[in-house]
């Protein structure tokens, strides 16, 4: 199965914000220019997924405008980021180092802010590509969150283990609008 895993466009928020479950909106000038760059890589008729937040579905209804072939997304809550709890819309900065410790040493089972661990993260991402598997799709296309894209490449590269430590978390994700085309 091929991927097309487009992360929403940057948020209409200050930089330096963790904002993972947040519904922050995103940026109407670069929502526009993602859609239209995923539009002209997009392959025709590719089904459509999309995160439950806002910022995804902003780029996603824009995306569906440039290219009507591809039909009505399909929200699927699993393609959500992460939740950082206590550290929503708090400054990465005021984060304490204990908190950024504390997750790093268990990486896949300690709950960061007191919401979601990042195994949760790898777990749902991984039911959901089982589930297309299963279904008999051949590609489509996400429009999501780092966060789940960075879980597509850690399950790419590891399969659906659980994660042994912050040191197998892909480092890198596409900047805020860009796509990353992934085959399964």
């Amino acid at each position: 199965m091929k991927l097309w895993l487009i992360r929403h466009a940057a948020v209409a928020l200050p930089d330096g914000l963790c904002y993972g479950i947040t519904d922050a909106p995103a940026r109407a000038d670069a929502t526009l220019a993602a859609a239209q760059a995923a539009a002209a890589r997009l392959p025709r008729f590719v089904p459509l997924w999309v995160s439950g937040l806002m910022r995804a579905q902003q780029l996603a209804a824009v995306l569906q405008r440039e290219r009507p072939d591809l039909g009505a997304a399909r929200v699927d809550k699993r393609l959500n980021e992460m939740d950082f709890g206590r550290w929503e819309m708090q400054p990465w900065a005021a984060v304490p180092q204990a908190a950024f410790d504390a997750w790093t040493g268990d990486f896949a089972q300690h709950r960061f802010g007191g919401e979601e661990c990042t195994q949760q993260v790898i777990d749902r991402v991984a039911a959901l590509i089982l589930e297309l598997h299963a279904a008999g799709v051949q590609e489509a296309a996400w429009v999501t969150h780092a966060g789940v894209i960075r879980a597509a490449l850690y399950l790419k590269a590891h399969g659906p283990r659980r994660i042994a430590s912050a040191a197998e978390w892909p480092r890198e994700a596409p900047a805020p609008g860009g796509l990353l085309e992934l085959g399964f």
